[in-house]
């Protein structure tokens, strides 16, 4: 399959490598990186899953940390390094090809200030229907990377006090808080998206603090679209798009 050259949606300082073959970025790659907290102290940050880097490049923009972004796949993982070197941002992002569990094995523990993940949004089971595209598969469901996986890896490598930052499905909310506590992470900001007013929210985006006190923030709600099927005034805003 061809790889096409695209700017990031509404910058067009950031180009991105795409390939239809593979799983290509989406709206979720784009709130995420704007969602997580991030400040002076933050000076490493890890994405596992890059995909082709988006939410790494548009982290570059927000902090001058340090990202390392892990990517078990390896097309995903070449339009990476090359979306990466497009951007001229080498000097702050390395691009890892490894499986999240193994490299997660190379440190004793609290190695980063803030971990974002987009992770699989669909449980995998024997009896799952799935994409013959092994890369959507693993993409789109936990076969490779559980919910538990991603908790366990970030209560080991976050520092304390250390944030991690996910986007998912809202029907995950539940589990996604309890597996939180159980690995001492504890949700502190939280917003929900809808595509548009009537409708039920799509997206769900919620951070965590490590050994962090008890308080969640819940955000006011974002409506996606407009009544034309465009991009609505506040997730413009929210996204920090040009213009």
């Amino acid at each position: 399959m061809k790889e096409e050259i695209h700017y990031l949606v509404g910058r067009e300082n950031l180009k991105i490598v795409q390939n239809n073959k593979c799983f290509s970025f989406s709206l979720d790659s784009m709130l995420l990186p704007n969602f997580v907290t991030l400040n002076l102290r933050t000076k490493k940050i890890l994405d596992i899953g890059c995909g082709n880097a988006p939410i790494p490049l548009i982290l570059s923009e927000r902090s001058k940390a340090h990202i390392d972004g892990v990517e078990i796949q390896e097309e995903a993982y070449q339009m990476a390094k090359k979306s990466v070197q497009l951007n001229h941002k080498e000097d702050q992002i390395q691009v890892i090809h490894d499986d999240i569990h193994h490299y997660a094995t190379l440190f004793d523990h609290e190695e980063y200030d803030v971990i974002t993940c987009n992770p699989p949004y669909f449980e995998y089971h024997d009896s799952s229907i799935v994409n013959e595209d092994q890369q959507k598969t693993i993409a789109r469901h936990d076969k490779m990377l559980k919910m538990e996986d991603v908790m366990k890896i970030s209560r080991k490598l976050l520092k304390n006090n250390g944030i991690l930052a996910l986007v998912q499905r809202p029907e995950r909310l539940v589990d996604i808080i309890t597996m939180m506590r159980k690995n001492n992470i504890e949700p502190k900001k939280m917003l929900l998206i809808y595509p548009k007013r009537g409708k039920d929210a799509n997206i769900l985006l919620i951070e965590g603090m490590k050994n962090g006190k008890p308080g969640l923030k819940i955000l006011n709600p974002i409506y996606s679209h407009n009544e034309n099927h465009e991009y609505s005034d506040e997730l413009k805003k929210f996204l920090r798009m040009n213009g």
